[in-house]
């Protein structure tokens, strides 16, 4: 984990609600689950910056420090810390609005790299802003 622990870094780019499908039998949330959430919001955040369509090329090291738990509604924030030819890299942080409370605690974060592809699928150039 990294960078503040008390406040999230970014912006809010997904939110959603921790179910019991989500969990194993003791309750806590599944970290893929939490893991795929993180990737939605990358590709909502990637696509909204290369104007097109992206795909996942990376992640880079995502540990857990925090449990999910049923009910928890799970706060995704998004950062654009570095943009390429055709890749873009986003620090990415998992946060836990913890059920029925205002106390948000910090789950993981990791760098996703997305690579922005033309409607043939090969990598293409990503927009100046």
């Amino acid at each position: 984990m990294s960078g503040d622990e008390t406040r999230p870094t970014g912006e809010l780019t997904l939110r959603t609600l921790a179910m019991p499908a989500d969990a194993n039998a003791a309750g806590d949330i599944f970290g893929g689950w939490v893991m795929a959430q993180m990737d939605l919001a990358c590709g909502i955040r990637a696509a909204e910056r290369a104007k097109g369509r992206v795909v996942t090329a990376a992640v880079k090291e995502m540990s857990f420090a925090k449990a999910m738990k049923i009910g928890d509604t799970l706060c995704i924030y998004t950062h654009v810390t570095r943009v390429g030819r055709t890749s873009m890299t986003l620090k990415v942080e998992a946060w836990a609005q913890r059920y029925l409370s205002d106390l948000m605690e910090k789950v993981t974060d990791a760098d996703f790299v997305m690579v922005a592809l033309d409607a043939a699928g090969k990598p293409k150039p990503i927009p100046q802003v």
